[in-house]
């Protein structure tokens, strides 16, 4: 791999996309296929898992890519998820979940061609609240409509399902079946590997500080590693506040939201599916590691806001992150009594980047065309799709439909979807 640091860890589209995809290619007088970016040079910004699959699918493309991150790869948002894979009720309105359908699908190519492992079990989720559960009744409904392999399962199927989860007396859990997990770092050093194997270079530590312009088109960026030439730039920073007015001359409406991810030592096999249970996430990974997220989020309180001044991706201290990490245990023990007395190794804090309406922002800047914006909360549901979609639009030039409801210049309402 090409590399400027020592310590670097280590497809096909779904038909409609695709079709959607060569006819933008046929204006060319080109196949989809053969569109080539031969001769093109793109930096893109941020090492997560949504840059990390655009830079692999414009190097596959012929790009002449370079990665920066001004720490390393999936060391924000991306290492501080649940990388739940799903495209479930609250993706909302029918274009997004579709979208995040697209997700799924690509997800199970990058599986296939890059050996990532991913768990294709499912998830279960249901709710305490009688009004809130009867509202999950119709999104189901809802779910099926789209086309979701989405149902409610009996206590009977449940104890066959998941043998090791108290459901403590759950009715009507909705079963997700197309629905998976994924450690997402493993799938962003997956995709820079592949990228870099197609001539990619990721350069880390490397802060992007500005873009260098000429009869106000890029020419280049100015890195704290000394400048690169350059003809297009790709902003995949995340939650990171200041970099779009900065490089794109466009700041993203956005509010950032904290979450506790917490990773356990290895356990034999105790849990199949993604459980979303009152209070927390969990799932399993292969290699035998619980994942659990909270619901909540962190206490309204003056201690926690001080806490979160500059937006910190760890706790300041061990012993503060593992009462965090207890917190959380103790919530799904109830539910996964086999997790009792596990030790935590790891504690993370996620900020996850969420535009205004909740929706990815995709494409080229208002300000700035020859800088392209890749902002999401779902990323790690998204960025196959994502990968695919700003790639082919950066190498032809032609914009897709199936990114015209995410531009950067549309109206942003503010939306709690999540």
């Amino acid at each position: 791999m090409k590399s400027d640091s020592n310590n670097f860890e280590l497809g096909k589209i779904n038909r409609r996309a695709l079709l959607q995809l060569a006819v933008a290619s046929a204006a060319l007088g080109i196949g989809f296929n053969q569109v080539s970016a031969k001769g093109l040079r793109v930096v893109v910004a941020g090492a997560g898992i949504v840059g990390a699959s655009i830079a692999y699918h414009l190097a596959k493309a012929g790009a002449a890519v370079t990665v920066v991150d001004q720490e390393g790869p999936a060391t924000h948002a991306s290492r501080g998820t649940f990388a739940w894979i799903n495209a479930t009720w609250a993706k909302q309105p029918r274009h997004y979940h579709a979208f995040n359908q697209d997700g799924l699908s690509g997800w199970k190519d990058l599986q296939q061609a890059l050996k990532i492992p991913i768990r294709w079990q499912g998830s279960l989720e249901w709710y305490e609240q009688a009004q809130r559960q009867e509202k999950l009744k119709q999104q189901i409904r809802e779910q099926v409509a789209w086309g979701e392999r989405a149902r409610f399962v009996s206590s009977h199927e449940l104890a066959l399902l998941e043998p090791q989860v108290n459901f403590r007396g759950a009715r009507n859990v909705a079963y997700s079946e197309n629905d998976g997990a994924v450690d997402p770092v493993v799938a962003t050093n997956a995709l820079l590997q592949a990228a870099s194997s197609y001539g990619a270079t990721i350069k880390y530590p490397c802060t992007l500080n500005d873009v260098i312009l000429r009869s106000g088109r890029v020419i280049g960026v100015a890195t704290t590693g000394g400048e690169i030439k350059t003809d297009k730039v790709v902003l995949a920073t995340g939650a990171a506040p200041g970099v779009g007015q900065r490089i794109a001359g466009f700041e993203i409406p956005q509010r950032s939201t904290p979450g506790v991810i917490a990773v356990t030592e290895p356990l034999s096999p105790v849990l199949n599916r993604v459980l979303v249970a009152p209070g927390i996430h969990l799932h399993q990974r292969d290699d035998g590691r619980i994942v659990l997220g909270e619901q909540a989020g962190a206490p309204q309180n003056e201690a926690h806001a001080k806490r979160l001044e500059g937006r910190p991706d760890r706790f300041p201290g061990k012993e503060l992150a593992l009462q965090h990490a207890k917190r959380m245990i103790d919530i799904a023990v109830q539910f996964l009594p086999a997790i009792s007395g596990v030790n935590v190794k790891q504690v993370y804090i996620g900020w996850r980047p969420l535009p205004l309406d909740g929706h990815p922002v995709l494409g080229v800047s208002p300000v700035r065309p020859d800088v392209s914006l890749a902002v999401m909360h779902s990323g790690v549901s998204l960025a196959p799709i994502v990968g695919q979609l700003a790639a082919h639009e950066i190498v032809s030039g032609v914009t897709s439909e199936h990114l015209d409801k995410y531009r950067p210049d549309r109206d942003y309402q503010l939306v709690r979807r999540y």
